[in-house]
């Protein structure tokens, strides 16, 4: 649940200099990256726990980062937009973004958010606006990029990688512990690399590289399988630890495209007069395949087998073709000018 907070948290970082924006927003997964990481080493360290009741320290630890947001959250600003939106008061507004900037010299980006509140409060139906023809490319992209994130079978290491390890020899403490090291230490550096690398490269470049190397490490894993465990059995060692590897590269390649700017992208692309109906889509469509993924990834796996990972590789072929084809790039393009790029 933590990736959902990201669409609402990069309302706050959209605002920043378009040369930061990438690498700003990208730090907020990083963060969710940080906890993905403290919570597979709590499971890890719980799983110790003989008495049985270890899982419910698990469970209740997950209060500590809950109290933490409620806590941070009475603390939190409101955003330069959100004052012009609701508050109408263009000084306080003012006085929000200087101190956001550190510097007194605001008032075009101010006239711009006044600009383009007012076209937003324009719109009455905003959920009917967005199926108006000149925001379908947008609307398109509030339902893909998502959908796509999920496919690209990142759960599927998420929520299942001790099964997966244990499915190829490795016993339930080494797989608990190489599931904590896979996705987290190699997806947190990864992310970190992604974010001092997005406002440089552009999104694109990202995207279609980390698209490319997550499809031949799922082509090598599914075929690494398929010769060596086949449809039952264990995996010999030597095996094991390359399919670990692979896994370590695809993981690395998911977070320095798909993950951060599965978030991303969708943050900066939107008009504000429809930025709160195609968030809303972002989310949901997110959420939706979040859940249906992780459903059916266990059936899967029983009728698939290794087959599971050429499924979501050639879903990876699809989806760096829509950004090579469909995605335009959004590196240093001003929120307020964004709807140029289409």
């Amino acid at each position: 649940s933590t990736q959902g907070v990201s669409s609402a948290a990069s309302d706050v970082y959209k605002r920043q200099p378009p040369r930061y924006r990438g690498a700003i927003n990208t730090g907020f997964q990083l963060c969710v990256g940080i906890g993905v990481l403290s919570a597979n080493l709590v499971n890890f360290g719980t799983e110790k726990i003989k008495a049985g009741w270890g899982w419910r320290i698990s469970l209740v630890m997950a209060a500590v980062p809950a109290s933490m947001l409620t806590f941070g959250s009475l603390f939190l600003p409101e955003t330069p937009n959100s004052i012009i939106q609701h508050d109408k008061n263009h000084q306080k507004a003012k006085l929000m973004l200087q101190r956001i900037r550190g510097t007194d010299d605001v008032q075009q980006e101010l006239e711009d958010l006044i600009e383009a509140s007012e076209m937003s409060n324009s719109i009455k139906h905003p959920f009917k606006n967005i199926l108006h023809r000149k925001y379908r490319p947008q609307l398109v992209m509030a339902i893909a990029i998502p959908f796509f994130q999920q496919f690209t079978g990142i759960n599927v290491i998420s929520f299942y990688a001790p099964i997966l390890f244990l499915t190829i020899g490795l016993g339930e403490s080494a797989s608990l512990l190489l599931s904590a090291v896979v996705t987290g230490f190699v997806g947190t550096a990864s992310t970190f690399i992604s974010m001092l690398m997005v406002d440089r490269l552009g999104r694109r470049v990202l995207f279609i590289s980390g698209g490319i190397q997550m499809f031949f490490s799922q082509v090598l894993i599914g075929s690494i399988m398929a010769t060596q465990l086949g449809d039952h059995g264990e995996i010999d060692k030597k095996y094991a630890y390359l399919i670990l590897v692979l896994i370590c590269i695809y993981v690395a390649g998911f977070a320095w495209s798909w993950g951060p700017l599965g978030w991303l992208v969708p943050s900066e692309i939107f008009q504000l007069e429809i930025r709160s109906a195609a968030q809303s889509i972002t989310v949901a469509v997110n959420f939706f395949f979040i859940f249906i993924v992780a459903q059916t990834f266990l059936i899967m796996l029983c009728h698939f087998k290794f087959g599971t990972f050429f499924f979501f590789g050639g879903w990876v072929v699809v989806m760096t073709a829509f950004v090579y084809l469909l995605l335009p790039e959004t590196r240093n393009v001003p929120i307020e000018q964004m709807d140029r790029v289409w």
